[in-house]
């Protein structure tokens, strides 16, 4: 937990209106060409990339600033291989039995199955914990709006990724508990989500699929 004490001044830059709106655009530009890949490259991706993108997301808001999320990096093959193992259990049981019809529907236009490649070919699987209470000399300490805290986290994580040029892909097996075991991370921690990272192969290709527009997103009064 971080310890802090008292206030300091705020370091913020204020941006003539013009300047805003040129950031605005240009950031629209660039996060609009985000895409969930499933066509990963095994080619190797600096570690130091991904140690800022997670600093970043670090600086995330969370309740009451307890920070409740823990990032576990891997990249040892024999790890991602456990990993796929247990997470296609899981989707196959999904697939075949635990998913309704309407679900298996909603997913058919994005090709997915329960074959996951990816989480052995891509360089970097990062799992997502949210830490449901903390610890301290007292004994637990609650945290306050965790699973919001935790997806605010992973969302600028997946904008960080992109921003510095890679791809990555959101994968959430149910139940993903034999994660705590295969990563050795405690009771405490409940898994948010998988995020497979790194570069599209070749010829990737996404679903031909489009976002609402922002008069179907947003409501001005």
């Amino acid at each position: 937990m971080n310890e802090q004490s008292g206030f300091s001044p705020l370091n913020f830059t204020r941006y003539t209106e013009p300047d805003m709106l040129e950031r605005s655009r240009a950031w629209y530009d660039e996060v609009r060409q985000r895409r969930s890949v499933r066509a990963f490259s095994p080619e190797a991706v600096p570690l130091e990339i991904i140690e800022n993108c997670l600093r970043s997301a670090g600086t995330s808001v969370s309740g009451a600033n307890l920070q409740p999320w823990h990032f576990v990096v891997v990249s040892k093959p024999e790890i991602k291989t456990q990993i796929r193992l247990a997470a296609e259990t899981e989707e196959r049981a999904f697939y075949a039995v635990k998913a309704p019809e309407e679900w298996l529907e909603a997913l058919a236009p994005l090709g997915t199955d329960a074959d996951k490649p990816f989480l052995e070919t891509a360089p970097y699987l990062i799992a997502i914990f949210q830490q449901r209470y903390g610890e301290s000399d007292e004994g637990r300490v609650k945290h306050y709006y965790a699973t919001e805290s935790v997806g605010i986290a992973t969302g600028m994580l997946i904008t960080a990724l992109h921003h510095v040029g890679l791809a990555c892909l959101t994968h959430t097996p149910s139940p993903m508990g034999f994660l705590n075991k295969i990563l050795e991370r405690p009771k405490s921690e409940r898994p948010f989500l998988l995020l497979v990272v790194g570069y599209p192969s070749s010829g990737a290709e996404v679903p031909d699929i489009g976002k609402k527009a922002l008069t179907e997103i947003a409501t001005f009064l």
